[in-house]
């Protein structure tokens, strides 16, 4: 069950994050054309900071449901199990209580944010843009709570996840090697 939450979650995220790229970089390309030809878009400024925002935060979500941000998995893996998993759950908790709190102010500020709009775009609410806080904060929670069992097996069994990647790149590389080969 949670295996097929993760790859629907996976899948959903990633094809919402690539379409928010594709939009993003339709909206700088058609600002630079018109830009060109003497008749800039008012609304890409404002609109382009915001897809980049949004970009960067269900990007966030993505990489914590496939534990891609950046740590010590090395010097977590080279301590004693007992020291490696009361570390593991430090900072699992602190992780996710930053969301948490993150997500809980970033819902208060939807309410004050309520009465403002864009300043090039009238029609569209501050609060519907700054909406990507307490989502994506609720999303990178959801990623960390269902990438968490296979984790802590990993850390558990002293598997470090850089060493992994490396050696499945590696693996890759050879088989490619093989293949080009015959």
């Amino acid at each position: 069950m949670l295996s097929v939450l993760k790859t629907w979650l996976e899948r959903g995220l990633e094809v919402f994050t690539i379409g928010l790229l594709l939009a993003l970089t339709t909206i700088v390309v058609a600002a630079v054309f018109f830009r060109a030809v003497g008749s800039s878009i008012v609304w890409y400024d404002e609109v382009a900071s915001i897809g980049l925002a949004w970009l960067s935060f269900y990007g966030a979500s993505l990489a914590a449901l496939k534990r891609a941000h950046m740590g010590f998995p090395g010097l977590i893996t080279a301590a004693p199990v007992a020291l490696r998993s009361l570390l593991f759950v430090l900072s699992e908790v602190i992780v996710i209580g930053f969301f948490a709190i993150m997500g809980w102010f970033g819902y208060q500020v939807l309410e004050v944010l309520a009465w403002d709009s864009l300043v090039s775009l009238p029609g569209v609410g501050m609060d519907f843009t700054q909406s990507v806080i307490p989502v994506s904060a609720a999303l990178f929670i959801l990623c960390e709570l269902v990438s968490l069992p296979a984790a802590w097996q990993k850390m558990l069994s002293g598997i470090d996840p850089e060493h992994e990647a490396i050696d499945e790149a590696i693996r890759q590389a050879e088989q490619d090697l093989k293949e080009s080969k015959s």
